[in-house]
């Protein structure tokens, strides 16, 4: 099965590193132009100059902080209006910093909605009137496996992924009419910066070494291992491409069997 992302262009948000970098190089790899959407202007053009490129695409960076929702707005507009295309959009930021629901503060809580559902839903109203016209279009949320099964510690987390997973599945419902899919992908325990920061907090907590820290949660995976970026982003690729067109609304863990539900 050869998947192609042939002539469709991809804004990719959190592209400078982790999932986001592996998704941005699959999909580069697959054909597509990609739109990298990062905070960091440095590191967006070193990834960007470093994206496969088959002689006719054209990858674009957008700077912006999801910290700061009027600018992804303002810098995703600008790009539409002066004649981008966004077939797809893949919603990937860094989840709140971890803790117990019980402490989490207000402005905890506000932070992370505004950065994950208020962006998300900017920037569908904003790509979604080229995509109902071209009469194609994919949506995939980069969320967590907490939508299935609330992981300890991660309390504000624990809430926005299942915000975002309720979010995606009323849009899907709502915009299949124009074959437009929207999914979310639940990332287990994936080698990430984010993932170094939770096992660094678990062993602090233990009083443990981070490498035995790391091997408890190996143990905690019938796989028996980590997940890759590159898992992640080999059914991200699937889904936003023609074969994914009748899976829409849907939260699919990668989580080498962790989590515990259906």
């Amino acid at each position: 099965m050869n998947i192609s992302l042939n002539g469709k262009t991809a804004l990719i948000g959190g592209s400078t590193q982790g999932i986001g970098l592996a998704i941005a190089q699959l999909f580069a790899d697959c054909g597509a132009n990609i739109v990298l959407l990062a905070r960091n202007a440095e590191k967006l053009k070193h990834v960007q100059s470093s994206l496969s490129n088959n002689g006719n695409q054209v990858h674009d960076i957008l700077v912006a902080d999801y910290a700061d929702p009027v600018l992804v707005e303002l810098v995703v507009r600008n790009f539409i209006e002066q004649g981008g295309v966004c077939d797809i959009v893949v919603n990937n930021t860094g989840g709140p910093p971890p803790g117990a629901i019980e402490y989490a503060t207000a402005e905890e809580f506000l932070a992370a909605f505004s950065s994950h559902i208020l962006i998300n839903q900017k920037i569908a109203q904003l790509v979604l009137p080229g995509m109902k016209q071209r009469q194609w279009g994919r949506i995939l949320n980069i969320v967590s496996t907490s939508v299935k099964q609330p992981i300890a510690g991660l309390g504000v987390s624990n809430t926005i992924r299942g915000a975002t997973a309720s979010w995606a599945k009323t849009l899907s419902n709502e915009i299949a009419k124009h074959n437009i899919t929207v999914n979310c992908i639940l990332p287990g325990a994936t080698k990430t910066g984010r993932l170094d920061a939770i096992i660094q907090r678990k062993a602090a907590q233990q009083n443990i070494s981070e490498e035995q820290a790391k091997q408890s949660m190996e143990h905690e995976i019938p796989a028996g291992r980590l997940g890759e970026p590159r898992e992640i982003a080999g059914l991200a690729a699937f889904l936003a491409s023609d074969w994914g067109a009748y899976i829409t609304g849907t939260n699919i863990a990668v989580d080498g069997g962790r989590t515990n539900t259906l």
